[in-house]
């Protein structure tokens, strides 16, 4: 039986979203054709999302993340640290993620020209943003946006870098400047909260996959 030899297009919900990217940048082999993600965290996450009340696995989890993101043991054994990004400590980050930092191309000494080359070779890339997402801190990130960084400040400033204004963008570390000079990005803005499953979800698998939607299919995650 002769094997697929590419995937045509994804669907990445939540932290599927940057695995799949991870993948596209690393391997691409079988190549992606197409990306779609949905309320991904691709420039992390800044704060932890608000506990339920008597959720003490939730508070036990945040923190640990406030006080040992970047402990290699914690790097390595919970999921949200590993796309944590605390503008206040970006040297720190840097040094210790062993996942965003690497699949962002952040490391100076470290730039690997294979990710912005397999990144740039999508045909398209869709970014789709919460409007009320209170998961992903700040929701932007779903768009490469991020809080401005302060590191080594006491306080955090809340302004919001867009995309372009990155340096990942500008200096085209990943490939998002190609793909976007191009047209091969869009950034959707659905309605609700985090994951919140309406009509635009729909529309934009429709309009750039005709797939069904997210939750009946597998390749979602």
């Amino acid at each position: 039986m002769k094997m697929e030899t590419q995937i045509k297009k994804r669907h990445g919900l939540d932290l599927g979203g940057q695995i799949w990217r991870a993948y596209i940048e690393r391997f691409n082999d079988p190549p992606v054709h197409s990306l779609i993600t949905f309320g991904s965290q691709h420039m992390g996450i800044s704060k932890s999302a608000d506990c339920e009340p008597g959720d003490f696995l939730c508070q036990s989890v945040q923190r640990i993340i406030r006080f040992g993101v970047y402990n290699s043991w914690v790097q390595n054994s919970i999921v949200p640290a590993q796309y944590f990004r605390d503008p206040l400590r970006i040297g720190t980050y840097l040094d210790s993620s062993n996942f965003l930092a690497d699949i962002n191309n952040e490391r100076p000494l470290s730039r690997n020209q294979t990710y912005a080359n397999n990144l740039a070779s999508l045909e398209k890339l869709v970014l789709v943003l919460f409007d009320e997402d209170e998961t992903v801190i700040p929701k932007e990130s779903s768009w490469f946006g991020s809080y401005t960084l302060s590191d080594g400040s006491d306080s955090q400033n809340l302004t919001i870098i867009p995309m372009q204004q990155q340096p990942l963008y500008t200096e085209d570390w990943i490939g998002l400047k190609k793909l976007d000079s191009e047209g091969r990005i869009k950034l959707i803005a659905c309605e609700g909260g985090h994951l919140h499953y309406s009509e635009c979800w729909n529309t934009v698998i429709k309009q750039y996959s005709g797939a069904p939607k997210p939750n009946d299919s597998y390749e979602s995650h």
